[in-house]
């Protein structure tokens, strides 16, 4: 069931929408979803969806634009399309288990039955329901709904989203890929909700890509809570290749347990306004966490990537490094905040935040904070922002490389360290082209792309 609603005052007409819809929203979910709803739902109407009067989204101002007139998908009929066809992962020498998830949707196209033995990938609210002993342990858990409207809203509409469990001491062989479509003849409002766990010793890792298959207006909001559990080794790579029509709120939760490695990349490629929240809770001692993001905007294109390292106990490490490449008179904002608690003795934790301008026009607001309650750590944090390196300029056009050429290859350099990160050598390749091509105002072929105006029959994912 879909249903269109013209929003103009925020939290009334929202609060009324959750309320008219109620049964709908709780059908087939389990107990816990729902508890967790209506609590979701008193917070956001004390809340409400963040303008930049609240601290932590000061450079962002979302509430423009959940209003208007949105499609919300209060069924899901839309998970039904068949988006395999238009999709395939064209990245060589890399097979994944892939799964697709439409307009917030699980769909049931996919086909994961070469799974290890143990691991379970669905819905979310059907595997709720089939294993409710491990969705009520860790559902809601970490992500912050109390303290950020938008994890709250998320709590209260979401009704779908992909389930992924990996049991004690197993090593997922290959990447799974979630697929994230966009799609459908209307302005959408979109509701999505991922849970991951991955047991004691045990090793996955996952990439998921954000695609627009038509040219609408589409708002997201998606939470993803992640547990890493003792010795488990869990990377994740974050694709944002969406149109201009498109908001994209993404909220990424990390829980660790002790001596957990963690790997997130993050890869804003082409969005109209994309505010990434990432947090990492080191919960226990000897974490090890490693936070990478590279964030490309043009045009009018915003960038928001807010994170929080959470230090709370001793001998952990943290290693974070953001980049930014803005033109024309792109906008993009990085707020960093480290936060080493009074047990988290002998930490380790390093940040930094590098912007890179190519116009006057283009403005970046980067904050990097670092608070500390320890007295045995080493811990740094710094931020830059400047242009293309005239002399690195003048010595590539006195060898006879051309002016655009030599762009590309400076700005190409600068995004370098970032991409290489990635832990999946045949995605990094990829990246690699993916990146210079957007450096050279290519495009993946899109269907229907309001970006590049072509109209084509496969979508290239990654």
């Amino acid at each position: 069931m879909n249903v269109t609603c013209r929003i103009v005052n925020l939290q009334e007409e929202y609060s009324g929408l959750y309320n008219d819809h109620q049964s709908l929203l709780q059908s087939g979910a389990p107990d816990k979803m729902n508890a967790l709803r209506a609590k979701g739902m008193e917070v956001f109407e004390k809340l409400g969806i963040p303008s930049n009067k609240v601290e932590d989204y000061k450079y962002t101002n979302l509430q423009p634009f959940f209003k208007g007139s949105l499609n919300i998908a209060f069924t899901n009929e839309s998970a039904h399309t068949d988006v395999t066809e238009h999709f395939h992962c064209e990245v060589p020498q890399l097979k994944t288990y892939n799964i697709f998830l439409v307009n917030g949707w699980y769909s049931h196209q996919n086909d994961v039955s070469e799974l290890p033995e143990g691991v379970i990938v669905g819905s979310i609210q059907e595997k709720a329901n089939e294993y409710p002993e491990l969705f009520e342990k860790y559902y809601g858990e970490t992500a912050p709904c109390e303290t950020d409207g938008m994890v709250a809203m998320n709590t209260a509409f979401a009704q779908d989203g992909a389930f992924i469990y990996v049991p004690k001491g197993v090593v997922v062989d290959r990447p799974i890929q979630m697929v994230n479509v966009m799609t459908g003849n209307a302005d959408r409002l979109v509701f999505q909700r991922n849970l991951v766990i991955v047991e004691e010793n045990s090793q996955v890792k996952m990439m998921m890509c954000d695609h627009t298959m038509t040219p609408n207006k589409f708002v997201v909001n998606n939470v993803t809570e992640i547990f890493a559990n003792e010795n488990s080794v869990f990377d994740v790579c974050n694709v944002q290749n969406q149109h201009n029509l498109t908001t994209q709120v993404a909220g990424l939760y990390v829980h660790q347990k002790k001596h957990s490695n963690i790997l997130t990349n993050h890869l804003t490629l082409h969005a109209g306004l994309a505010r990434n929240n990432i947090r990492v809770t080191m919960a226990d001692e000897h974490c090890e966490s490693h936070m990478y993001g590279l964030y490309l905007s043009d045009k009018n294109q915003h960038v928001d990537n807010f994170t929080f390292i959470d230090h709370v106990k001793a001998n952990c490490q943290s290693n974070e490094l953001f980049k930014g490449v803005m033109d024309d008179a792109a906008t993009g904002a990085f707020t960093g905040r480290v936060l080493v608690r009074k047990d988290a003795q002998q930490t380790n934790a390093y940040q930094s935040n590098n912007n890179l301008l190519l116009m006057e026009s283009a403005k970046i607001n980067s904050r990097p904070q670092l608070e500390i309650y320890a007295d045995d750590v080493k811990c740094s944090h710094g931020a830059t922002v400047g242009q293309l390196d005239d002399e690195a300029m003048f010595y590539l056009r006195a060898r006879g490389i051309s002016e655009p050429e030599a762009r590309i290859l400076l700005m190409y350099a600068f995004a370098y360290e970032v991409i290489e990160k990635i832990r999946v050598e045949p995605l990094k390749e990829q990246i690699r082209d993916l990146v210079e091509r957007r450096f050279r105002g290519e495009l993946d072929k899109c269907d229907s792309c309001v970006v590049c105006g072509q109209v084509g029959t496969n979508v290239s994912c990654l």
